[in-house]
């Protein structure tokens, strides 16, 4: 698909600069994460990306973290320059009011997205955002079909389309949504917090469509899983490269993934200061 429709490269984002989730934002970690983003920079990346946090742990004091946030994303702009994106994960953690003081606050620095600003079931609300907001907004990784990502698309509420090719269904689907996208003047930036057999399957999607934007990336290509995947994507300069290898592209060695059982993860969960639950 890629050589019927592609070019030769792709733009990657980097998952995080330097912060684990959940580490709250202050200096020391402001710090840590001003460093990690330039590491980044001098080591290729042309993008970065971080989600919004608070006090550590499972606390998550909505004002607060807006506050911080805006502090936090001033300080990497600075450091990074102009030349580099920024994205901000806002992980669906904020109500309305909250949401549009801080994209609004955020404006002046540039970010190329702010992602998931609001939670994804209730399209009112994407309206009223769309009102008061003029940054870039990215949204769409929580949805499974194309008739979910519907009212997004026709009534323009988004910039990026954030399609998981896992969720959704595979590639057929997300090439659906894509050409859909494109019509809207809506950019792709593929939501892919997994391994190398995601990543492989996103470049694919993203070499075919005229209105790619970025690919998230958590780690650098043949950083996790050798032993695993010993073939993965390649990547240099920033960028994810094409390949002539047949199918994805990648190579599976199934005795060594045996190494690796299942582990069940429960999912995480976020406290207001008083015990309340909050939005993760």
């Amino acid at each position: 698909m890629m050589r019927i429709f592609g070019g030769d490269r792709v733009k990657m984002i980097m998952e995080r600069v330097g912060m684990e989730e959940g580490e709250p934002i202050e200096h020391r970690y402001t710090t840590k994460a001003i460093e990690n983003a330039q590491k980044k920079v001098a080591e290729g990346w042309k993008f970065v990306r971080f989600g919004l946090g608070d006090a550590g742990g499972n606390i998550f004091e909505p004002s607060r973290a807006v506050r911080k946030g805006i502090e936090f994303f001033s300080a990497v702009r600075k450091a990074v320059g102009d030349d580099i994106e920024i994205c901000l994960d806002i992980h669906t953690r904020l109500d309305p009011h909250d949401t549009i003081y801080l994209c609004r606050a955020l404006e002046e620095y540039r970010p190329y997205f702010l992602e998931d600003p609001i939670r994804s079931e209730n399209m009112n609300t994407f309206h009223q955002l769309r009102r008061h907001v003029s940054a870039p907004i990215a949204a769409g990784e929580h949805y499974a079909t194309k008739w979910e990502f519907r009212e997004l698309i026709e009534e323009e509420l988004i910039n990026y389309a954030r399609i998981d090719l896992c969720i959704v269904g595979g590639i057929t689907e997300a090439k659906k949504i894509a050409n859909w996208c494109e019509t809207h003047y809506i950019n792709l930036a593929p939501h892919n917090p997994l391994g190398p057999v995601s990543a492989s399957a996103c470049l694919h999607l993203d070499l075919s469509c005229t209105n790619f934007g970025v690919q998230e990336l958590p780690l650098m290509p043949g950083t996790a899983f050798k032993d695993i995947f010993p073939v993965q994507v390649e990547w240099k300069d920033g960028y994810l490269l094409p390949t002539e290898r047949p199918g994805l592209g990648i190579e599976f060695d199934e005795e060594s993934a045996k190494k690796y059982p299942f582990k069940e993860h429960a999912p995480a969960q976020f406290f207001r200061e008083d015990g309340a639950l909050t939005n993760w």
